[in-house]
């Protein structure tokens, strides 16, 4: 049984002719006649009464009316929950260095506007395929993202900074250029063990250059970096928004700023098709609502 020729009937029981039925369902009234006399058809028992202006129900079309419309009802009004609410688990691989996004605000007010869906993060630094890894969509920067995603700005554009405490620069030096850090205690980071550490990275000139600094301290925690480097323990290196707080209040300062020109920012990304899940599209509405308020 087709539903939409449930769905026309009742239309036509509710309107009391063809005309107005397919008026509500936009369509034409041939398409609502032929609807009609196909289950007619298919049921072998005449449901209406034609007449050249109106229809009415026979006696079994009034019985099959009472016994289909309640029904019917629950089903569209199921039918729009899965088309509209957003509902269900959201996974997202979100990189570490994603502070805007791991600062707790975005995620809250989106846990308050859409309280159906039950969020998953996984923080990680690993690049792989997230539609195999069972991920809805991910967070990371423009640059390291597949061609074959669609990407929906988080941020603008992102600048990586060398910052140590005031003391420390006092006692060892300030570095004029990249490759004075050699001489200096570097607090490294590398995404896992099996990993090198990360390469700093610097431009002159328009010509860009890593630098793999002599790191007196590797980890894969971010906090332990900004913890030791607060402590005076060297100079570290990362995403400005990572260090924003303690730039502000003095506690580091970014050295060699000259070297470090902007970059395009985090994105919110995930696998392109033509129906999102609703879940996934109240994700990329909240992001740009939060990135754009306006």
């Amino acid at each position: 049984m087709d539903l939409n020729l449930l769905r026309v009937f009742l239309a036509v029981a509710e309107a009391g002719n063809f005309s107005a039925a397919a008026e509500r369902l936009g369509v034409t009234r041939s398409a609502v006649s032929q609807g009609i006399r196909r289950l007619e058809d298919q049921r072998g028992v005449a449901l209406v009464h034609r007449t050249t202006r109106h229809v009415r129900l026979t006696e079994a079309g009034a019985a099959f009316h009472a016994a289909i419309a309640v029904p019917l009802a629950e089903i569209n009004a199921a039918m729009d929950d899965l088309a509209v609410v957003p509902q269900g688990t959201l996974r997202l691989a979100v990189t570490s260095i994603a502070e805007r996004f791991l600062s707790g605000a975005l995620v809250a007010s989106f846990m308050e506007a859409h309280p159906q869906v039950a969020l998953d993060i996984t923080v990680t630094d690993d690049e792989f395929d997230i539609v195999a890894g069972g991920f809805d969509a991910g967070v990371r920067l423009g640059e390291v993202i597949a061609q074959d995603m669609i990407a929906i700005p988080l941020t603008g554009e992102q600048r990586q900074v060398a910052v140590a405490t005031p003391a420390y620069l006092a006692t060892h030096g300030t570095p004029a250029h990249p490759r004075e850090l050699m001489s200096h205690r570097c607090i490294g980071w590398r995404p896992a063990p099996e990993r090198a550490p990360y390469r700093w990275e610097f431009e002159e000139n328009g010509s860009a250059f890593d630098v793999a600094v002599p790191a007196h301290l590797t980890t894969n925690d971010l906090q332990l970096m900004i913890r030791t480097a607060l402590a005076g323990g060297g100079i570290t290196f990362g995403m400005e928004e990572t260090f924003a707080e303690h730039i502000r209040s003095a506690a580091l300062v970014p050295i060699l700023q000259d070297f470090l020109p902007p970059f395009a920012g985090f994105y919110l990304f995930y696998p392109g098709r033509r129906n999102n899940p609703p879940k996934l599209t109240a994700m990329i509405e909240h992001v740009r609502r939060w990135r754009d308020p306006s």
